[in-house]
């Protein structure tokens, strides 16, 4: 009995292990990715602003990569559902969506600082809360109001103390935020209320190569005429190259962390993230915090780990429902099978 208690034990510490693995491994990621678009995008550092061309080159090795792993490698496995016509009509404005968040997000990095734009993600609970209801996705409900206000409250106070607030940069971070909600909302009505599900490695291999069409048309407008004119640039390969290299990582990692523990686990590990990101921009790249940016983004903090129990909560229910769902069909189909043997007697 002390064996069979030790060896279930051994089996829960090793998978508790494992989840604080993937997401450290995620927080890693996650937080390389951004210190580095920030790195090669900020003016004062490599001095690259040509945002459109960085999520360019990303899409551009995300869809290789990914081609290589489903058709060389065959790692997974596309979707039989997937048709054109779907495509066209659930892949495409999703892809479209991505293609201007990823745009707006990675040009706000020229404009400010990581940690005020990590205290402005905060919204994105709000923002998909609205979309949602928008779309009739979500439901009307005051307490979740409420606590949407107040994280909204909170980022007001954070953005009111901002030492170096800058219109422009905070618009193209706020709009950011409303495409990546929206894209979020969709994935949901186009294609998970229709039985597809794809992972990261999918997912690129999909929207990746739509990103990237979408992203030439003001790529050509707005930055090729500039990227001509500055030819004394040198690129250097090693930089691009691992920074596209650990973006796709962060996909992958993705992967690992919902699929081995839940989509609630990334939220939670987000905000640890996003509190580590605010602490290496103050410390090591210098940005000017203020005690006003930190009592802001705490309000916001707590607001975002309520929705986030409420959320868990939900979920558990959810869970306790669908098991004494299963035990009742269970049940209900043992007294029908001795209800026929007792007729058959």
């Amino acid at each position: 009995m002390k064996e069979s208690n030790a060896g279930v034990s051994d089996s829960v510490i090793r998978k508790v292990l494992l989840s604080y693995f993937y997401v450290a491994i995620w927080i890693f990621l996650s937080f390389s990715v951004i210190v580095y678009n920030k790195y090669i995008l900020d003016p004062k550092m490599y001095n690259w602003p040509f945002p459109i061309s960085l999520t360019i080159i990303h899409m551009g090795f995300c869809s290789f990569l990914a081609f290589v792993a489903i058709h060389i490698f065959r790692f997974v496995e596309l979707p039989s559902s997937m048709t054109g016509d779907l495509y066209v009509s659930s892949v495409l404005p999703i892809g479209a969506l991505y293609s201007l968040s990823l745009w707006f997000s990675n040009s706000a990095y020229m404009y400010l600082s990581v940690s005020f734009i990590q205290m402005l993600k905060a919204l994105m609970p709000v923002t998909v809360y609205s979309i949602g209801i928008m779309f009739k996705k979500e439901t009307f409900k005051s307490s979740i109001i409420l606590n949407m206000l107040s994280i909204s409250f909170g980022v007001a106070i954070a953005a009111y103390g901002e030492a170096r607030f800058n219109v422009t940069g905070v618009s193209l971070q706020l709009a950011a935020v409303v495409f990546e909600a929206t894209r979020l909302v969709l994935i949901q009505i186009l294609l998970t209320s229709k039985g597809i599900s794809l992972n990261p490695i999918t997912s690129l291999y999909y929207v990746a190569p739509c990103c990237l069409a979408f992203l030439l048309v003001p790529w050509g407008i707005v930055e090729l005429p500039r990227l001509r004119s500055a030819e004394n640039f040198q690129p250097d390969f090693v930089i691009f190259g691992t920074n596209s290299f650990c973006a796709f990582a962060l996909n992958l990692a993705v992967f690992l962390l919902v699929g081995k523990t839940s989509a609630l686990t990334m939220n939670v590990a987000g905000v640890v993230k996003d509190w580590l990101l605010i602490a290496f921009s103050w410390s090591v790249i210098r940005d000017m915090i203020t005690p006003l940016n930190l009592f802001g983004y705490g309000i916001a903090f707590l607001g975002v780990a309520y929705y986030n129990h409420i959320k868990l909560q939900a979920l558990r229910a959810k869970e306790t429902q669908k098991k004494a769902q299963q035990q009742d069909e269970e049940t209900g189909a043992l007294l029908d099978g001795e209800k026929k043997i007792s007729n058959q007697v």
